[in-house]
């Protein structure tokens, strides 16, 4: 059942991401992903949240990386995305271009576009 604006009750959730829904659950219970909720407690995922949740079934299945592996690596990218958004605001080209080159390299480490 979808929601206003792409928001997911648990159970089509784990259809479209071919997740159990327990699997949601413990994600959530660790701390990878943090549904909003109704007032009743229903979680209900965003687009954002099923991004989130692609990512880690790359990171664990195509990468092999456990849970404590995914919580580094998300930690990572996150951190990559915010100095991607300084990079943006940077003026001086060659400053620029050398943090660009790191940014891709930490990119492809994570096998990550």
């Amino acid at each position: 059942m979808l929601l206003g604006d792409g928001l997911y009750v648990i159970s089509v959730a784990a259809r479209l991401l071919e997740m159990h829904p327990q699997t949601l659950r413990k994600y959530e219970r660790v701390g990878l992903v943090m549904p909003s909720r109704t007032v009743g407690m229903l979680r209900l995922y965003s687009e954002e949240d099923i991004v989130r949740l692609r990512l880690i079934k790359h990171l664990i299945g195509d990468l092999g990386l456990n849970l404590s592996g995914v919580e580094l690596a998300l930690g990572m990218f996150n951190q990559m995305l915010k100095m991607q958004s300084t990079l943006n605001q940077l003026e001086t080209n060659d400053a620029k271009i050398y943090l660009e080159d790191c940014l891709d390299k930490m990119f492809e480490m994570l096998m990550i576009d």
